[in-house]
């Protein structure tokens, strides 16, 4: 059997809620020995083994327990940090400086040890100690209001979209450092602005400013660079069932009159050319939403398409589980777990060799770990281990 391509990568996770977990499980997913370092007072929330979040972010990992309040449990993570390549915390900066771990701190025990620290604006500058999440870092970077149907109602997205951004920065990043370290025997210290990722991706919105002139505003559902008039999602049959649809041209346009049995406002001269429907988009969209309101998203998107029209279905969790194509691309796997019901978790979406990784595991409970890392790996004795258990640095 063919190792994981990440196998041999020891992984120390101090991360918690979505952007860490998340980058951490990118190296878990593809054979990294990620282990996480939990506390039992801290261990609610989404941080709780047992919830679907933690099971979502936190799967083929290894989990311990350490309470690094106590000087004798920072002693054994840096024992652990020592057999280890890497670590990733998402900490605000002033943690790891209180537990005195900070990068030299650690690198004194292992000279090449690279660490990444991703947190919400970086460990230097005024803000620096600013405590946020991704809908925080959403609207101060610019998505909430780009991202919003109207200027005037700054909706913003529904996803932490800068937690899942930072994770995927922080994974190629620490990547890109295993990839130097192996060339050149040096560490690093990455330092990762969540605030500054997001800022990053504005570059289209802010050259279009530059070059056209003007506000930036957001779009709502309006084209980005085609110009497509009806162009929209539509409410259909069911309920919070809905398709979208978008048309390019004027045949198009006739082709979705057709479709839709030629209701006689569709017959208005404004709108047989682009520009005028268009200029009518927000009145054309409310007379096909009545047709579409009328049909399921599947019976809308089957016609359409089938008349040369792009639509497409907005597909739910539901949809999503028996999609096709995901299945037939085996996107979706079984998680076993011995103490909970099976989950199925989503794949990475990146096949290496034809594959997406072998034998991959539920999140581990709380503590699972514990014997094996600190008297298999650390070397504690029995007697070891059961004091530092009793005392309450492991827990």
């Amino acid at each position: 059997m063919r190792a994981k391509i990440l196998e041999g990568i020891r992984v120390v996770d101090l991360t918690w809620v979505l952007a860490g977990p998340f980058a951490t499980r990118i190296f878990a997913d593809w054979g990294a020995e990620v282990i996480k370092v939990q506390c039992g007072r801290t261990a609610h929330g989404a941080e709780d083994n047992v919830r679907g979040y933690f099971q979502t972010w936190n799967r083929n990992k290894k989990s311990i327990t350490l309470n690094l309040n106590y000087p004798a449990a920072r002693e054994l993570l840096l024992k652990l940090v020592a057999a280890s390549d890497l670590v990733i915390e998402n900490f605000s900066p002033r943690v790891m400086s209180n537990w005195k771990l900070t990068y030299q701190d650690l690198k004194k025990v292992k000279n090449d040890l690279i660490m990444l620290s991703l947190s919400a604006a970086g460990q230097a500058g005024p803000e620096k100690d600013w405590v946020a999440f991704a809908p925080t870092l959403q609207a101060l970077s610019g998505f909430t209001f780009l991202t919003s149907f109207a200027a005037d109602s700054p909706l913003g997205l529904g996803v932490p979209y800068g937690d899942v951004i930072s994770a995927l920065y922080a994974a190629f990043a620490a990547l890109a450092a295993l990839e130097y370290r192996d060339r050149t025997g040096q560490g690093q210290y990455i330092d990762l602005s969540e605030y500054e990722a997001l800022c990053s991706l504005l570059g289209p919105a802010l050259l279009d400013g530059l070059a056209n002139g003007g506000n930036i505003m957001p779009q709502g559902n309006g084209p980005d660079d085609l110009p497509a008039a009806p162009h929209g999602c539509f409410k259909c049959l069911g309920t919070d069932r809905w398709c979208v649809i978008a048309v390019f041209s004027d045949e198009e346009w006739q082709a979705l009159c057709e479709v839709m049995g030629r209701p006689a406002w569709a017959e208005c001269e404004t709108l047989s050319t682009m520009a005028g429907r268009r200029e009518k988009a927000g009145e054309l969209e409310a007379r096909i939403e009545e047709w579409t309101a009328r049909k399921t998203p599947e019976e809308v998107v089957q016609l359409l398409q089938d008349a040369g029209v792009a639509a497409g279905l907005v597909q739910n969790a539901e949809d999503l589980a028996h999609d096709p194509q995901l299945l037939a691309r085996n996107f979706f796997r079984p998680l076993p777990h011995p103490m909970h019901a099976d989950a199925q978790a989503d794949a990475s979406p990146i096949q290496i060799g034809g594959e997406r990784g072998r034998a991959w595991n539920a999140a581990p409970s709380l503590g699972e770990h514990n014997r094996y890392v600190f008297l298999n790996l650390l070397g504690l004795t029995e007697e070891e281990f059961s004091a530092y258990v009793k005392q309450g640095v492991i827990g």
